[in-house]
């Protein structure tokens, strides 16, 4: 077991966000973290790292165990360089070793610039080269907070690629659906201070759930089954409660004290939109630069009334520009935007306005409006914040005492209860939750105008989108019709096949064939490693041996075991790609 975490409690002033909970981490486990804004996953996250000290209980790494943490917020010198930041704590040979990789994450996350100073970076590419440093350590133990936050699609992707090649152990709080699909093996939910454990990925995160809520809903309606007649016994009269009926009347008040299962709060709001003419945005040959740079060039498009388009590109290509000029709070250079007389715009911007921290929830939602006209009827202030999972204490607290992903929800709900006929949405997916996520989909399903969304939720694009436009940071953007999944496959079908000619191998004779450091090291050391795993395996099966009777100690060792004889594969299937390597390299030298 590479971390113990046990009976850890942690509170945020009056509130409990972990209670007496548990949490053990095996050798090559991946466990992805869930849960509502505000639960508590990111302070889990720094428990385990040693970050934040617990009020009860205790978190026991192994003493071997080498961990990196990537927290929300992570701190870095003004100073220092992308690779000085990078490689910040790290001996010369160990940033001998990282030299190359460093360079090569470095650029796959956007940041080719390596003598760029920390200073200049946005909080998104800092973020980037904090992701970068935790990644190229040597490590057994990854704990990640939002790893996707500020990665495009493609980024993304590579990332997730990254993840499920990676050996070591994996503890991640993220909202990305596509992440928790394919990369994790279990799935932990913070949820009412208490962490709830599942095995598997996503999706059967998703199926069980959805039977332990039958389950308990079943067992509520058989409860309130027997409590009724109970309390038809009980009403009956003196008579059929004697003194030989004693039992009946404690199991009937055991029963009537029972809680039943929680409601789940959901964001459950019936799309609220006015009316939307036949016109809706319509953009005619528009260029956009800065600075020299075109980042639109040439662009015309409109909008459908019941439009669904998903924007995508890499950071800094020109996303936001061209959700700016949709909405008209960015003229064009050239051409134009018309706006039909009926268009209520909704925009949803990527960072929050700014709020005021002493104001009260309920009165921000009221500067939109007392009253919310829905489908379904008017909604006061309140009604609609507890539509939006803001508890009553909460409505009249302090803005303040609102957690990132919590104001991020209140910010949307005040665009929302607006009721625009128009939505553009600059990175809605940032730091909200996966509730909020699926009910903003659900809404944007049933939302009568037109929506068009910036996000590298690959997820949420497939579920959302009609059709895709790309910007490619060269001022052309490109139509795809169906969400992220769709222009991938067509970008594969477009890819230029190169001759077969080409594709051929070249002869091993004509390359210098050579150790790198890191393999040369590798193959000076596995043999020792092989041997010690199988002495490893044979003292598991001696254990096995002498405690055949315990069941429950023998299930662990045969666990242990089969872990070890995996490690021991792997580093056999190793050992002969090194041998073989360093034969032909001690061939080439005889030539």
């Amino acid at each position: 077991m590479l971390l113990s975490a046990e009976h850890i409690t942690r509170s945020l002033g009056a509130r409990v966000l972990l209670e007496d909970v548990s949490l053990y981490l095996d050798r090559g486990e991946k466990l992805g973290v869930i849960g509502a804004n505000g639960a508590g996953k990111s302070t889990l996250l720094k428990i385990l790292a040693g970050a934040e000290e617990p009020e009860g209980g205790a978190v026991r790494p192994d003493p071997n165990v080498r961990l990196e943490y990537l927290p929300q917020s992570p701190a870095y010198g003004e100073e220092n360089t992308l690779l000085e930041q990078v490689f910040a704590g790290l001996d010369a040979a160990a940033r001998e070793v990282a030299g190359h990789e460093a360079k090569t994450v470095l650029t796959r996350l956007g940041l080719s610039d390596f003598e760029r100073k920390m200073g200049t970076l946005s909080g998104g590419e800092r973020r980037r080269v904090a992701l970068a440093s935790v990644l190229v350590r040597p490590a057994d133990v990854l704990l990640l907070d939002e790893p996707t936050n500020h990665l495009d699609a493609e980024m993304v992707g590579w990332l997730e690629d990254f993840l499920k090649r990676w050996k070591g152990a994996l503890v991640m709080v993220t909202h990305d659906r596509y992440f928790l699909e394919r990369v994790v093996d279990r799935m932990v939910e913070v949820e009412n201070a208490r962490l709830t454990f599942y095995t598997g990925n996503y999706a059967a995160y998703l199926e069980r759930k959805a039977e332990l809520m039958e389950m308990a809903q079943a067992s509520e309606r058989k409860r309130q089954s027997i409590l009724r007649r109970e309390y038809q016994w009980v009403m009956q009269g003196a008579k059929a409660r004697g003194t030989k009926s004693r039992e009946r009347l404690e199991r009937f008040e055991s029963l009537r004290d029972q809680e039943g299962p929680e409601a789940r709060g959901r964001v459950e709001l019936t799309a609220l939109s006015s009316r939307l003419g036949k016109k809706t945005v319509e953009l005619s040959h528009v260029s956009k630069a800065f600075a020299g740079r075109t980042v639109i060039r040439d662009f015309s498009c409109m909008l459908l009334r019941d439009d669904r388009v998903g924007v995508i590109g890499s950071n800094g290509s020109g996303k936001s520009t061209l959700l700016n000029l949709m909405a008209g709070r960015l003229r064009p250079d050239s051409g134009a935007v018309e706006l039909g007389e009926t268009v209520r715009i909704g925009y949803f911007s990527q960072e929050n306005p700014p709020m005021d921290p002493e104001q009260r929830v309920i009165d921000y939602v009221k500067d939109v409006g007392n009253y919310i006209e829905t489908a379904s009827g008017t909604l006061t202030a309140g009604q609609l914040l507890e539509q939006f999972l803001f508890s009553g204490d909460q409505q009249y607290s302090p803005i303040g005492k609102l957690s990132g992903g919590e104001k991020r929800r209140l910010f949307l709900l005040s665009i929302l209860a607006a009721a625009p006929n128009v939505l553009l949405l600059d990175e809605p997916t940032n730091d909200l939750d996966i509730d909020t996520l699926t009910v903003l989909e659900d809404y944007l399903e049933g939302f009568p105008g037109a929506v068009a969304a910036v996000s590298h939720d690959r997820y949420f694009l497939d579920k959302m989108c009609r059709r895709t436009f790309l910007v490619d940071g060269e001022g052309e953007v490109t139509e795809t019709p169906g969400g992220y999944s769709d222009w991938l496959e067509s970008r594969k079908e477009k890819a230029p096949k190169a001759p077969a000619a080409e594709r051929k191998e070249k002869p091993r004779g004509s390359q210098k064939l050579k150790f790198s450091y890191k393999e040369q090291r590798e193959f000076e050391t596995i043999e020792g490693d092989i041997a010690a795993l199988e002495k490893k395996i044979a003292a598991l099966q001696a254990q096995q041996a002498a405690q055949a009777s315990d069941y429950v100690a023998l299930g662990r060792l045969q666990a242990e075991e089969a872990r070890a004889q995996g490690e021991l594969e792997e580093k056999m299937e190793r050992w002969v790609y090194l041998t073989d390597l360093n034969e032909r390299i001690e061939a080439q030298k005889e030539e």
